[in-house]
């Protein structure tokens, strides 16, 4: 059974920093990608990035240049770097695990709070 175990979202003023983890178990995910989605109050979720496991990543429009994905694949975590943060990158984000062979494969986190003041 995969599980995937967030952290390190909360509170911060615009322009600061937040580091989110996710870590993932249940299986060998050497043919998974691993990334974050978010959604805030009222709008569908968004893709933020996402990275494969020799780590070609690929990111959102709205986080290109402030955000960076990584992955540690000795650990089965996935990391997002958040720089330069803004009001509107508030939301909940969501750790995403799916596999690049079996569509159906796709796992979500619970999910963990970015609040951005202005």
């Amino acid at each position: 059974q995969v599980q995937l175990v967030e952290s390190g979202g909360g509170l911060v003023q615009a322009g600061g920093s937040l580091r989110l983890s996710c870590a993932a178990s249940g299986r060998t995910f050497s043919n998974y990608r691993m990334g974050w989605f978010r959604q805030a109050p009222g709008k569908e979720r968004e893709f933020v990035a996402t990275i494969n496991w020799s780590g070609g990543s690929t990111y959102g429009d709205s986080v290109k240049g402030r955000f960076t994905i990584s992955r540690d694949n000795a650990k089965n975590t996935v990391y997002l770097q958040m720089n330069s943060l803004k009001p509107e990158d508030t939301a909940v984000y969501y750790c995403n695990v799916r596999s690049i062979i079996i569509m159906s494969y796709n796992y979500w986190g619970q999910g963990t709070q970015v609040t951005v003041s202005s």
